[in-house]
């Protein structure tokens, strides 16, 4: 059995290399780097560190999924002629390091053990020079697989691999989604190196700043500001909580989903007026009406312990994979009424289905 030992460079100079890493670095006769693009790199070149490096894949390749594949494959095929081979790279090996990750995985059907060493992550210089607790609640995300579903405005975000203006581009278009253009966040690169570049913008100069690389991290800085958090679903499940609480609303408290039924067809029918009336600005009024009544019912369903809001949602997104499998399956459609017989289809057949079941409960 082969073995591949991999090791981390640290955060940023030769410094914050741990004693390990660098015993085995200076052991072995031949390192395998991720990239050479590193601080401690050409400090280690100073004492004669001898490698070979990946960096010629990023250039070959069109994505950095691909680069990654390339990389482990190349790893793995060499170390079929080598007792051990040693592989490096940028910070700690587990944190942020897809190709770690997939040695992880592959290793074992390559006949080759993978040895994770020690390393220190740019998390935490990254944390000590932005002062921050990450028992306050932190996420560390990754802005490559970025979306609006990993925004926790209320914690301590850090995005890594912001490596260029394009990513940050992208991060910045994804966070405005939620905060406003204005809001500060800090651009971090090389931290606790003396390569160090720290700097706070406002969200829409994000892009803007020019000293990016791969060792480049955003801070986004939690927020307790209304306007942001309102934005957000969990405050909707909150507000809804608290006015059916003990210290609620005691008209909210008083309600069945038999008294609300009036309230329903009313706010449907207001949403179809204001689209009738063609007026964007009331028809977000009324769609927030409709989805207040969805909310309240859903409440009283919890209150009851009958189901939830989650309950809810888990039914409709089901439904709506269900019934869509030339999206999300294997089925094909080509004409809008292909779509509408493949949905009433599908309908009779859940009802089929349900109908069976029951009878033979």
């Amino acid at each position: 059995m082969s073995i591949i030992h991999v090791v981390g460079l640290g955060a940023g100079d030769l410094k914050q290399l741990p004693l390990g890493s660098y015993d085995v670095l200076k052991e072995s006769q031949l390192i395998y780097l991720r990239t050479k693009e590193h601080p401690v790199v050409h400090q280690l070149e100073q004492e004669g560190l001898t490698y070979e490096s990946f960096d010629e894949i990023y250039e070959q390749q069109d994505d950095f999924e691909a680069v990654y594949e390339q990389i482990v494959t190349t790893l793995l095929d060499k170390a079929k002629d080598l007792e051990v081979l040693v592989y490096a790279v940028p910070g700690h090996p587990i944190v942020a390091e897809k190709t770690v990750q997939l040695l992880l995985q592959r290793g074992p059907y390559h006949d080759c053990q993978i040895i994770v060493g020690a390393g220190q992550s740019f998390i935490d210089p990254l944390l000590s020079r932005l002062r921050v607790d990450p028992v306050e609640g932190f996420a560390l995300l990754d802005a490559l697989a970025f979306s609006v579903k990993d925004i926790q405005p209320e914690c301590h975000m850090i995005l890594t691999q912001v490596y260029d203006a394009m990513v940050a581009s992208e991060v910045k278009l994804t966070l405005m989604e939620i905060f406003p253009d204005e809001y500060e966040v800090t651009i971090a690169t090389a931290v606790g190196s003396a390569q160090e570049v720290v700097q706070t913008v406002p969200l829409y100069a994000l892009d803007r700043v020019t000293e990016m690389n791969n060792l480049t991290a955003v801070y986004v800085p939690p927020t307790d500001e209304e306007r942001i958090l309102n934005r957000r679903y969990e405050k909707s499940r909150d507000i809804f909580r608290t006015l059916r609480g003990p210290d609620g609303c005691p008209w909210d408290k008083k309600q069945t989903h038999q008294s609300l039924k009036k309230y329903m067809l009313e706010e449907a029918q207001e949403v179809v007026e204001a689209i009738e009336e063609d007026d964007v600005d009331h028809l977000i009024e009324e769609l927030g009406d409709v989805l207040l009544q969805v909310f309240l019912h859903a409440q009283i369903g919890e209150d009851e312990g009958l189901f939830t809001m989650e309950d809810v949602i888990q039914s409709l997104n089901d439904k709506m994979i269900r019934r869509h499998p030339h999206v999300f399956g294997d089925s094909s459609v080509d004409q809008v009424q292909d779509v509408i017989d493949q949905w009433e289809n599908i309908k009779v057949q859940e009802k089929q289905k349900n109908g069976s079941t029951e009878e033979k409960k």
